[in-house]
């Protein structure tokens, strides 16, 4: 399969469809679970499936652990590869790489002023024209209302869209350790484990709050989104 098919075909598409606007410029979506069910994984497809569409993606984490994030790019590239029987991988997976960038912060450490200008001065003097940030290991229990609100301002301001993950125990709802924040959050996904799949669940899309399967699934597997009736 060629890369603008694959493009295509991915089931994130249908999260697109499934949302209301999606999580386009100026908009700050998370993907919630508890520890260890699949929100890095999840992150790093969709931001690899930007990375296919041409886009420019910088990874902000503040796990500390540049290794393992760049372990699971690895990994869903490949897996995207062989599922569906990408032609000339290695050298799209090398154009890939020209188009990402791994930065690591402190949450402690690090203001939200501070990192705005990291990223600034990497769009500017690096001359990277991002079109999305994505951001593991955000401690949202610890998380401060001006970080989010001036992530979500910077979005608007530089034209990007932003996803982020935390975590969170809650399935039903918005997730309390993220409800002090969800005004400036447009989209909310949950990974809810059922032991064979982990199916993804839209909490909040904009306005509304919601509850509604996403007819998607995280296989624990591949760890890769496929569509809910998409066999292996």
């Amino acid at each position: 399969m060629v890369k603008a098919e694959l493009v295509k075909r991915s089931p994130l598409r249908i999260l697109e469809k499934s949302l209301q606007g999606g999580v386009s410029v100026g908009n700050l979506g998370v993907i919630t679970s508890a520890r260890g069910v699949g929100k890095t994984a999840c992150l790093v497809h969709i931001a690899t499936d930007q990375l296919f569409q041409g886009k420019h993606v910088i990874h902000v984490s503040f796990s500390g652990r540049i290794d393992h994030i760049m372990s699971w790019y690895e990994t869903i590239f490949k897996e995207i590869a062989k599922k569906r029987n990408l032609e000339s991988a290695i050298e799209i997976h090398d154009d890939l790489i020209k188009n990402r960038v791994i930065m690591n912060f402190s949450q402690e450490g690090a203001s939200i002023e501070q990192i705005q200008r990291s990223i600034k001065a990497l769009i500017g003097d690096g001359q990277f024209k991002a079109d999305t940030i994505v951001i593991d290991g955000y401690d949202f229990n610890k998380g401060k209302a001006d970080f989010i609100s001036g992530l979500k301002n910077f979005a608007r301001e530089n034209k990007l869209s932003i996803w982020m993950t935390a975590d969170a125990t809650d399935i039903k709802g918005v997730p309390a350790a993220i409800q002090p924040f969800s005004n400036d959050i447009s989209v909310i996904i949950t990974l809810q484990d059922h032991s064979d799949h982990i199916c993804l669940k839209l909490i909040k899309d904009h306005d509304k709050e919601i509850g509604s399967d996403l007819n998607l699934r995280l296989d624990p597997k591949t760890m890769l989104i496929a569509d809910s009736s998409e066999n292996d």
